[in-house]
């Protein structure tokens, strides 16, 4: 007999085996050796209190054979001499899931890939680092992976709509990922891990007669009859094949550039920005589960997270991509622009717990700032690229403030607050390094006054939160896509063109690896569903 039921330990106790089988035991009023094992559907961490406990939804066996989980796998045909073919632009989550789901239909994929393999693209990150060169092709955001690669690795989503998440996650799964994603609430990878789930992903396509090629910068496209009949690549290739599946990712500026210029319907959307806030990991320890990194070890917890978002003068402002145990890097994609990110190793062992913190940006914001600083009433209006350009801009600004070499614009938390230039700045996870300077002059009006406003109140929800020994970085700019790529809710295509799905966070349809993946997934199958 299976039976499932819910479980509430204290910490110490879920992390162990025979601890869970006794209370698994109790629970059904068994003995012990009638419970031949378990398997954890799901777990999350309850700090509410001031005592700690883990939720866990297990299946136990009782009086029959411990089965171990099913892991439910891609069964990828050989499609080297497949009928139909796609071209994938883009090989970040979304462009990867679409390449193994058609590969599951039959469908051969061609992944164009304007940057590099996941090996060569760590020594260009290397190079961003130490010494403040960008590699417009191979960096944070672009090359084997996409953003995702290099971020955090964060398989959380709070969307279900586009797909199956517990498809997407046992994907993961069968190509290296931990099985504890498969029941964690927020489960995680880990930045130090992905590439090597990626690779093997890379691999699986390529032995089942897909292709992968690198180094391959889309700059045009064919269009006759309102298909395309062609992709241009910038090393002079062409490439065609019965569908288009546009995977770019939300900082393939050229593309948006791309599609503007040839009059195909694009549109601007709304998006976030704001800066990277730092603290001593000890202090979010210290305040989500009151004890000391030390007690964090005893208690088998890992490093403490939090969400955090405010209404502030009607706008959002709130946490995003929060990394506890985590580091902060440079993720520009151009020189003389400045982004940060945040990512974390598996382990989440670092001293620093970093989150973006955010305002909404919308169209009249852009309008109103680019009035402010500049006459450009002709060209900000009904421009499908005005927050992109607002964004660039931004970056551009932090970039000269910062004082050259991707050096960051900092502030202390509090000095930030109060209106004060930090005399000093605290240690960082942030290897280029960090300039003091009054992050009023740097971040728009509207985002700083509303950032203001929204330390202090974080600061009553999380009792030393709002603390000097925390800095804060621009810009974090790259939250999505400033563009949206409008396609039919039904078939997924893009109005215009008739073979051409917008897909994944670039076009506007996801916000992570998790739903990026989903969203292409699901434009897979309705491409085989096409031809099939």
């Amino acid at each position: 007999m299976q039976q499932k039921i819910q479980l509430r330990l204290q910490p110490n106790e879920a992390g162990n085996e025979n601890i869970v089988r006794e209370f698994i035991a109790d629970t059904l009023g068994k003995s012990y050796n009638q419970i031949s094992g378990y398997n954890i559907l799901k777990k999350s961490i309850d700090a509410r209190g001031r005592q700690i406990f883990i939720n866990l939804t297990v299946n136990a066996f009782i009086d029959e054979p411990y089965q171990q989980r099913e892991i439910h796998q891609l069964f990828l045909q050989d499609v080297s001499h497949s009928l139909h073919s796609v071209i994938i632009i883009g090989a970040g989550p979304a462009g990867l899931f679409a390449a193994l789901s058609l590969i599951e239909k039959g469908i051969k994929p061609i992944i164009l890939e304007r940057g590099k393999d996941v090996k060569s693209r760590r020594r260009d990150l290397a190079v961003l680092n130490k010494e403040g060169i960008v590699n417009p092709e191979s960096n944070y955001c672009f090359g084997e992976g996409g953003a995702g690669t290099y971020s955090d690795g964060k398989l959380f989503t709070r969307s279900s709509k586009r797909g199956n998440i517990d498809k997407a996650l046992n994907t993961f799964v069968q190509f290296g990922a931990e099985e504890k994603i498969l029941y964690d609430a927020h489960p995680h990878i880990g930045t130090n891990k992905l590439p090597q789930i990626i690779t093997n992903m890379r691999k699986a396509i390529i032995d089942s007669g897909g292709e992968f090629l690198f180094g391959k910068k889309v700059i045009d496209f064919v269009i006759k009859e309102n298909k395309i009949t062609s992709v241009s690549t910038a090393d002079g290739n062409s490439f065609s094949a019965d569908s288009v599946i546009l995977a770019t990712g939300h900082s393939a500026r050229d593309i948006f550039e791309l599609f503007f210029n040839k009059n195909i319907l694009i549109e601007a959307k709304p998006f976030a920005l704001g800066v990277r806030v730092e603290h001593p990991q000890e202090i979010i320890n210290q305040i989500q589960y009151h004890c000391s990194t030390e007690e964090l070890e005893k208690k088998a917890l890992p490093p403490a997270s939090y969400s955090l978002v405010e209404q502030v003068d009607g706008k959002g402002v709130f946490s995003f991509c929060m990394c506890p145990g985590g580091i902060i890097a440079p993720a520009a994609t151009n020189s003389g622009e400045l982004v940060v990110n945040g990512w974390s190793p598996s382990k989440r062992n670092n001293p620093y717990a970093n989150s973006g913190m955010v305002v909404q940006v919308e169209e009249k914001d852009a309008i109103n700032y680019f009035n402010k600083i500049k006459n450009k009433n002709s060209y900000v209006k009904n421009n499908a690229l005005l927050l992109m350009r607002f964004q660039q801009e931004i970056e551009k600004k932090c970039f000269a403030a910062g004082g050259g070499g991707f050096v960051a614009p900092a502030q202390r938390l509090a000095d930030f607050t109060n209106g004060k230039i930090s005399s000093s700045l605290p240690q960082c996870s942030y290897i280029p390094g960090l300039a003091s300077v009054d992050m009023q002059n740097v971040l728009p009006g509207f985002v700083a006054e509303r950032l203001k406003e929204a330390f202090k109140q974080f600061g009553k929800k999380m009792k030393g939160y709002y603390t000097n020994e925390a800095v804060i970085v621009a810009t974090e700019s790259r939250t999505s896509s400033p563009v949206r790529i409008p396609r039919d809710g039904e078939t997924l295509l893009h109005p215009q063109i008739k073979n051409l799905y917008p897909c994944g966070e670039g076009a506007g349809y996801a916000g992570g690896i998790i739903s990026a993946a989903m969203d292409g997934t699901k434009i897979a199958e309705n491409i085989a569903a096409k031809f099939y």
